[in-house]
């Protein structure tokens, strides 16, 4: 006999929203635990068989998540635009110039962010995407990359602390 988890759930009650906002909730509070009072020794150390550091996922996970679903730079202001070429796709340290951001300021825009996210209001999830991007056509399927996306690179970062020691 197979269990079924789904018998008791109340289909009218129970809000796909609700689960996807704890998800960042969640999601954004071990990668906050796993960056805060990180040993700046290690924050900007390429690992042999690492493509970045630290530091540079740090600030990908804030911009990507800023991208996918507050439409930066172009939307949303609440980044300085130059993080697209620090931490945008296909970017490294090895190319950084100028300014970049310290490991206390993108922890304070990632808890600012993450505030953001909670109020996040639901029925935009629903919202088409002009094009499809990856295969997703929703702003809510972009929401699950962008958990997905900020779980694989928190992966990252654990494996490049282990490394770094």
């Amino acid at each position: 006999m197979k269990y079924n988890m789904f018998v008791d759930i109340d289909w009218e009650v129970f809000n796909m929203s609700e689960l996807l906002f704890k998800q960042f909730e969640l999601t954004r509070g071990k990668f906050l635990e796993a960056i805060e009072g990180i040993e700046e020794s290690v924050l900007d150390v390429q690992p042999a068989g690492f493509n970045n550091t630290i530091h540079w996922h740090i600030g990908h996970v804030l911009t990507s998540t800023e991208q996918f679903l507050f439409g930066f730079p172009h939307q949303s202001k609440n980044l300085p635009e130059n993080y697209i070429g620090l931490f945008g796709y296909g970017t490294k340290p090895a190319d950084w110039s100028g300014q970049v951001p310290t490991l206390e300021e993108l922890i304070q825009q990632l808890k600012e962010q993450l505030t953001r996210l909670i109020e996040f209001p639901a029925e935009r999830l629903e919202v088409k995407l002009d094009e499809p991007f990856l295969g997703l056509h929703t702003v809510g399927e972009l929401a699950n990359l962008s958990l997905f996306h900020e779980a694989h690179h928190l992966g990252q970062i654990h494996a490049m602390k282990r490394m770094s020691k």
